[in-house]
């Protein structure tokens, strides 16, 4: 009997034991099919997420990586993500910091000086100039990158035979026009030949060129023999066309006359426009002007002027050029501006380009703009 019941015995922990080694061996199946079949999923999401985002172009790929998952799988999906090109890794944690925008030019820039002194006494090269205007790129072309103009200027010079002078003019104004964070380009308007000389329509071609070459909305007309003693004095367009040079040594630092517009002077595009530009028969010395004046006030507009103070310039001296002498019939056209400014200006302009050169500090363009017509024979 005692045998019986102890064999009994032994059949139950032999069933037992084999009953928990079957456990055993079904939790580890159940175990092992589980991590396969993460990993499957794993590699089914990326092949998945390449196809789809390849048939939208090119974009970010991002994971989802706490979808409850046990941690062991975490190291498959890092080996996953390093078998990716280097363009299909996630980029969330990458910055890319946006350029700040650039403010607007003060109306009064900060580093102005005030009164200058100017004198040509000292020796003067081009090279030297250009040494002193790193900044200045080819053409005479200058853009402050500290801030915005809200003017782009061009800077007329009627030329001819002024080479020494114009040594000088580069070398005073290009700093005083970076002091004054003008967006700014400088253009030699060089008539060609020995005929008699037009300032006027001179300074009509360089508006003309000037406008192929950039988008220019304020000008800035110069004879070459003057030079700003104050940087205050700046250059850029007004409500109202401006005369910058109201106090010439020349003059006693005064003004000549009331209705005087000579030297250095500014007019918008839309200003000149209204004017219809500079009178183109002017030829000789003298008129011109005050023909301008004349159709600023005569179109409603007045001229506007800086302080006495700080409008003061000072001319190079020089014999008065050949054939540039006077012109006699200047007075009489003077009088009838009311009737030709309509008909003789930027609208009735003809000349012959020549030559376009640039230079590293200015612009020479040079043209062929005819002969004055014959006077009319008295008696």
């Amino acid at each position: 009997m005692s045998r019986l019941m102890l064999g009994r015995t032994l059949e139950r922990i032999c069933k037992a034991v084999l009953l928990l080694c079957l456990v055993h061996f079904l939790i580890m199946m159940i175990l092992y099919f589980d991590v396969y079949s993460q990993r499957f999923d794993i590699f089914s999401r990326f092949n998945n997420g390449r196809s789809a985002n390849a048939s939208r172009g090119p974009h970010h790929y991002y994971y989802n990586y706490s979808n409850g998952r046990p941690n062991t799988t975490f190291a498959s999906y890092l080996a996953a993500a390093d078998q990716l090109s280097p363009t299909a890794k996630p980029e969330a944690n990458r910055t890319h910091p946006s350029p700040k925008p650039i403010p607007p030019c003060p109306e009064v820039p900060p580093g102005l000086v005030g009164r200058l002194l100017i004198e040509f006494s000292s020796q003067m090269t081009m090279e030297k100039v250009q040494k002193e205007n790193p900044n200045v790129t080819e053409g005479g072309k200058y853009t402050p990158l500290d801030c915005r103009p809200k003017q782009k200027v061009a800077i007329i010079i009627p030329f001819r035979h002024r080479d020494h002078h114009l040594k000088y003019w580069l070398h005073y104004l290009h700093p005083i026009l970076r002091r004054q964070k003008i967006d700014y380009g400088i253009y030699i308007i060089n008539q060609l030949g020995e005929d008699t000389f037009n300032r006027a329509k001179l300074l009509n071609v360089g508006y003309t060129e000037a406008l192929k070459d950039a988008e220019y909305d304020c000008f800035i007309f110069s004879d070459v023999d003057l030079i700003p003693m104050d940087d205050r004095n700046l250059y850029h367009c007004y409500d109202q066309p401006r005369h910058f040079a109201i106090a010439m040594d020349k003059f006693g630092f005064r003004l000549p006359y009331a209705g005087y517009f000579g030297g250095v002077s500014g007019l918008s595009k839309k200003q000149f426009l209204k004017i219809n530009g500079f009178p183109n028969e002017y030829w000789g010395w003298g008129g011109e002007d005050d023909d301008i004046y004349n159709r600023i006030t005569l179109n409603g507009m007045k001229v506007s002027r800086p302080d006495v103070r700080i409008g003061r310039y000072r001319m190079i001296k020089h014999e008065r050029d050949k054939h540039n002498e006077p012109n006699p019939q200047r007075f009489n056209k003077i009088q009838n501006t009311k009737n030709t400014m309509r008909k003789d200006g930027i609208s009735s302009l003809t000349y012959r380009l020549v030559s376009i050169k640039k230079y590293p500090l200015y612009t020479n363009i040079s043209v062929e703009i005819g002969k004055p017509p014959p006077r009319p024979i008295k008696g």
